[in-house]
């Protein structure tokens, strides 16, 4: 056996109609898991700097669960073991988004399991930026008559946001990487195209990088995107 580079590169650059729409699979489990996790990590947070003893509690028990176990077997349990204990079909084999997308059972089951895993890290890490803000700015905000809700979208948020923008990048990183263990539970993403691919013609080290290949251009184009964030609201925003 050798190594095919015309086979590598015509794959790379010219790749198969399935392979491109596992692409788009990829960037959209990304964003959509990262968004529903950000909005559940910011409800986890409040829980955690809650005066009442109990709902700190449940936050501590929702990040020693997500965050002490690994993400592959918490995916595997959603899809496997929610239908099975509730004994419903909870992941159809094909829903259809908006009306024009099919969408596989597999795939909600993948978002739920992403976001859930990336709330409790999220939970923490807004913990820590809004922390990071002088309290002494809470007291002057109140001092104008402001509301407590005004005071954190004004004054707290836009300042947590920029010590947030770095972690929270890192994880929509490590996200695009991580939906490869969808592969397990037969969603189509790169990785499952490139599984299929080398099963037929056994180029399987020619496939492999090039689907690496992808990976990194996917990773190297956010940190673009990041780096660009990160200069953009150094100097800080307001919230409406």
């Amino acid at each position: 056996m050798h190594f095919d580079v015309g086979y590598f590169l015509a794959f790379v650059f010219h790749p198969p109609l399935a392979l491109l729409r596992g692409l788009l699979t990829t960037v959209l489990t990304t964003f959509v898991s990262m968004a529903l996790g950000v909005v559940l990590g910011f409800l986890l947070c409040l829980l955690g700097m809650s005066r009442y003893r109990p709902l700190r509690w449940a936050n501590q028990a929702y990040i020693f669960v997500f965050r002490g176990t690994p993400l592959l077997v918490q995916v595997i349990l959603i899809y496997f073991g929610l239908p099975y204990l509730t004994r419903v079909n909870l992941f159809p084999q094909s829903v259809e988004l908006f009306g024009v997308i099919p969408v596989a059972g597999a795939i909600v089951a993948g978002v739920a399991s992403f976001a859930l895993h990336e709330a409790a890290y999220i939970s923490e890490i807004a913990r820590g930026a809004l922390g990071a803000v002088e309290h002494g700015q809470w007291d002057a905000a109140r001092a104008l008559g402001m509301s407590p809700s005004l005071v954190m979208r004004r004054v707290i948020l836009p300042q947590a946001v920029r010590t947030m923008l770095p972690p929270l990048g890192n994880q929509i990183n490590s996200m695009f990487k991580a939906t490869s263990l969808l592969y397990l539970i037969a969603v189509p993403e790169m990785l499952f195209i490139a599984d299929a691919v080398q099963a037929v013609n056994y180029k399987t080290l020619e496939v492999y990088l090039a689907i690496s290949v992808y990976y990194l251009a996917l990773t190297s184009a956010w940190s673009f995107v990041q780096q660009g964030l990160e200069r953009r609201y150094s100097k800080g925003f307001t919230l409406g």
